[in-house]
């Protein structure tokens, strides 16, 4: 008899949805884990996740005037269009670019099962917990992949609300 899933109790959880990781409700309607690595789908949920963490407080700064020196003073949704212009954006995808291609051999060697490196593990070690704190672990990677969800949506309706009222954030929607 398989588990039922906690986001859709009156359906069962796919068999990929075993509670190996953390925020794992057994939720996967379109059964992509078992079509792709879950490894692999976490690896970058992950890592997108941190990234629109960023992005947001970033957003955020650039429309409340914080800017660094030489920067454009635009709105945080005319950067990107200006900053191409300007080809500022080719040296920041080429230094993306090269730290993409040094975490790919980690994330190959996991992958294969060479290491013992789970997705969201870099090597930092967990300064907040003592040795073997399995419990608190386990909640700080709840925490971090909620807060990586939260951002992923957050951040994408943040940039939809910016480019529907063509303003800068805190945004002025009422009349």
């Amino acid at each position: 008899m398989m588990a039922k899933s906690e986001a859709l109790p009156f359906l069962e959880a796919p068999a990929h949805c075993d509670g190996t990781f953390a925020g794992d409700v057994g939720f996967d309607p379109f059964n992509f884990g078992g079509l792709y690595s879950i490894k692999w789908m976490r690896e970058a949920e992950i890592k997108h996740g941190r990234v629109c963490m960023l992005a947001f407080l970033g957003y955020v700064a650039v429309d409340c005037g914080i800017r660094v020196p030489y920067a454009p003073a635009v709105s945080s949704l005319a950067a990107h269009d200006v900053t191409v212009k300007g080809g500022q954006m080719l040296l920041l995808l080429f230094v993306v670019g090269a730290f993409e291609a040094l975490s790919y051999s980690a994330i190959a060697e996991m992958m294969s099962g060479e290491t013992d490196r789970e997705p969201g593990d870099y090597g930092i070690g967990w300064k907040f917990c003592q040795p073997g704190d399995t419990a608190t672990q386990a909640k700080y990677r709840l925490a971090e992949i909620t807060h990586c969800r939260a951002a992923m949506i957050g951040f994408s309706g943040m940039v939809t609300q910016a480019a529907l009222t063509e303003g800068p954030f805190p945004y002025n929607v009422l009349p």
